[in-house]
């Protein structure tokens, strides 16, 4: 059974867009427990891509070894022998995934790294397994890769992507923020995506914006110009002026083609010789 102050702790971190910053407003003072705990955004900076780091199956991977400049890279940072918080992460974006219509390994890769400097490629083996189990998709075991590592690598990245987290002493466990992070093919952090469940079309707009554009149909561009990232919402929502902005492009060219329609009939007509009828 959990603690009750594990309870509070979970719905603490899972009830606020950036962990720690919702309490501190409301009552003027962060718990001791998440001091130093949640995520420094560090929109457009490069991760470090030499870091080594080992793969489920024991072998010594770069980080760059994901990175192929243009598909998108979805990072999550977790760890195996999480009591309660990461599985719950995993699962909801094992929920994501499931039905989704790309699939990892062909339009955008996952690389899930464990911030547990003790924990081995065996268990991040077993947490493949899992989530290969629980989804069922073939290829996906090629695009969803789980890697551990030492602590100058696990430091360096987190530190990267301004994920702050620490251990607690008295709970023999990790506190730490529940975030999906977006990157671009080349290494540049695009997107924080903050939660334990992310809706498909928030997560396939941040796959779009991380590629530039790259991946996705006409549509996904017309809806990512429409829809904006809001970090107070942590969802995309409508841009009014950039819809509007879309609106008058339609309404012009519309008209456009209803004047067109009129000039080729108009001259249809004279060539045949006859008056042109009156508009009615």
């Amino acid at each position: 059974m959990w603690r009750y102050n594990h309870i509070w702790l979970l719905a603490f971190l899972l009830g606020v867009v950036y962990p720690g910053e919702a309490y501190s407003q409301r009552t003027g003072h962060t718990p001791a427990e998440l001091q130093d705990i949640g995520v420094d955004e560090q929109l457009g900076e490069h991760i470090p891509l030499d870091l080594t780091f080992l793969d489920e199956e024991g072998r010594e991977v770069q980080l760059g070894d994901y990175f192929d400049g243009t598909r998108p890279v979805v990072l999550t940072l977790t760890y195996h022998d999480c009591p309660m918080l990461c599985n719950l992460i995993l699962d909801g974006f094992a929920q994501t995934l499931d039905g989704f219509a790309w699939l990892p390994g062909d339009e955008f890769e996952i690389v899930s790294v464990s911030f547990g400097e003790a924990e081995t490629p065996e268990m991040a083996l077993n947490q493949k397994e899992r989530y290969m189990r629980m989804l069922e998709r073939p290829g996906m075991e090629d695009g969803w890769h789980f890697l551990v590592g030492d602590s100058e690598s696990i430091d360096a990245l987190t530190e990267a992507v301004g994920f702050q987290y620490k251990w607690d002493e008295r709970q023999q466990e990790y506190a730490h923020p529940a975030v999906l992070i977006f990157l671009g093919g080349d290494g540049m952090v695009s997107r924080y995506i903050y939660g334990i469940q992310f809706p498909q079309r928030q997560f396939r707009n941040a796959l779009v914006e991380a590629s530039e554009g790259k991946i996705g149909t006409t549509l996904d561009q017309v809806l990512l110009f429409c829809f904006q990232f809001d970090p107070n919402a942590n969802s995309y929502v409508l841009h009014a002026a950039n819809f509007m902005k879309l609106g008058g492009v339609l309404t012009v060219f519309i008209l456009g083609a209803f004047l067109i329609i009129l000039w080729r009939r108009d001259r249809r007509t004279i060539e045949a010789g006859t008056d042109v009828p009156a508009l009615t």
